[in-house]
């Protein structure tokens, strides 16, 4: 490893801290080591909740329009380095550079929007059954805020989840996935110019077993902020459930994309080949499966495989053009190509790519379509998290509403179709946190993303998501 790479150090009470074990972080569009980031004990962990506890009552204490104000700050100078950081983004998490670009101006945005809510934050006068009493519910800052973060857009998601936190008079202690820690490290060097004080806002790297968990089943955290696995999150419910910690997951998706025979079919494949190949097709809440009406399926299909088949692939560094990058470890790449093959030899056809990808280096795969496919294949039921999209022929939308809702997830949807009596039914009958109509699957800030069943539980951004970081507090004063 070269002089050049740097060697990162955890983030604790306003300081920079030496650590004694470290890991490499590799790239993996070539497998290139990017730098060496703290393997965190948990006095390490303990040392920064401890922090993080110490700070809050003096933050919380302060009017919220000043702690919006440092939000303010900190994506000012954001937006001053957008380039590098977006560099960073890329060259351990590969994306391509537009859209790392766009995740990072994005989160400045996301903070500024949050910093609004300093003046907007409101509780409630509930009238009383007895005179003279008043009812006053007050919302009130938790306490100590445990984040812990995916790779997949791992800039997006610090400010996802510090943001509402500390505008609402919280403290917060991030971990950064092992994939991708760098871009939380330089997060924290800006943040630390802002004069924030210290101890409002911690980062301790490490793995789950180690960092992670002793953040989950600390009595020091009153809120854990995961978004990531099922598998995951159940293990963080289990470690939690000894303090009855509360809890705020985000854990994956098996989006389905319905496309009728009404629908606007340019439209439709425009909107599902972006899902599907965006971030290599690691997003939760892009199209996973499509039910598509039979009448029309073989021009979709025909369409969506030309569409899938021209989409360039490689290192976005190497070759700045390309539409997506690779896929985040070996252990992703061999997952897909496992699924692929599973439904393959479960009677799925095969129409356009299914193989690892032809670039020199790094976890590629080839964009996917497989047709074919039926509601009991594996494929049509658990999350791919690549460039894959199975397909199955439906009759008609009642077919297509009962198999998008007999999943174990529920976090994004979407219909395509020009008839507004389907849209509204498709509002009242589709089982899913978000539902997207004749667009993209992407939210925004302002919403509420939130899913059901093994999708998670509560959600984020928003006044729905701002105020899962505070508590209620309901005050009986006769006078």
């Amino acid at each position: 490893m070269s002089s050049q790479q740097p060697v990162y150090q955890n983030y604790i009470n306003g300081a920079f801290e030496a650590a004694g074990e470290h890991f490499e972080v590799y790239n993996p569009a070539n497998g290139e080591v990017l730098s060496r980031v703290p393997e965190s004990r948990t006095v390490d962990v303990e040392r920064a909740l401890a922090s993080a506890r110490g700070a809050q009552k003096a933050w919380a204490a302060k009017p919220a329009v000043e702690r919006a104000a440092y939000l303010r700050r900190i994506a000012a100078k954001i937006r001053e380095d957008v380039p590098r950081l977006a560099r960073i983004i890329t060259e351990e998490q590969g994306k391509v550079t537009a859209l790392a670009e766009t995740e990072v101006n994005f989160t400045a945005d996301y903070l500024d929007y949050m910093a609004e809510w300093g003046r907007r934050i409101e509780g409630e006068i509930i009238e009383s059954d007895r005179p003279n009493e008043n009812i006053f519910l007050f919302r009130k800052p938790l306490g100590v805020v445990a984040g812990i973060l995916p790779w997949n857009f791992p800039f997006f998601l610090i400010a996802r989840k510090m943001a509402p936190a500390l505008v609402t008079g919280n403290t917060i202690v991030i971990k950064p996935s092992e994939e991708t820690p760098n871009n939380c490290f330089e997060f924290a060097k800006l943040l630390d110019t802002v004069g924030l004080p210290a101890g409002v806002f911690n980062v301790v790297s490490g793995g789950g077993a180690t960092t992670g968990n002793a953040l989950t089943s600390s009595a020091e955290a009153d809120m854990i902020s995961f978004t990531g696995s099922v598998a995951t999150g159940s293990r963080i419910m289990a470690s939690a459930a000894d303090n009855i910690t509360k809890l705020n997951l985000e854990l994956g998706g098996k989006a389905p994309a319905i496309v009728l025979a009404d629908a606007d079919i340019d439209l439709a494949v425009k909107a599902i080949h972006g899902s599907r190949i965006i971030n290599s097709g690691q997003v939760c809440n892009c199209a996973e499966r499509v039910y598509v009406q039979r009448s029309v399926a073989d021009e979709f299909i025909d369409r969506m495989a030309r569409a899938m088949g021209a989409t360039t692939y490689g290192d976005p560094l190497a070759q700045p053009d390309v539409d997506m990058g690779p896929l985040i470890n070996r252990a992703g790449l061999d997952k897909v190509d496992a699924m692929v093959k599973t439904a393959l030899t479960d009677g799925a056809e095969l129409v356009t790519g299914g193989g690892l990808g032809d670039a020199p280096r790094g976890h590629h795969y080839q964009p996917t379509v497989l047709t074919g496919c039926r509601q009991d294949m594996q494929i049509m039921r658990q999350e791919v998290f690549g460039p894959v999209l199975p397909i199955q022929v439906v009759e008609d939308m009642d077919e297509a509403i009962a198999l998008a809702n007999d999943s174990d997830y529920g976090l994004t949807s979407s219909i395509y179709t020009r008839n507004l009596a389907s849209a509204m039914r498709a509002c009242r009958e589709i089982d899913y946190g978000e539902t997207y109509i004749n667009r993209e699957n992407f939210e925004a800030m302002q919403g509420f993303h939130a899913g059901v069943r093994k999708s998670g539980i509560g959600g984020a951004d928003g006044k729905h998501g701002l105020y899962e970081y505070t508590h209620s507090h309901v005050v009986y004063l006769e006078a």
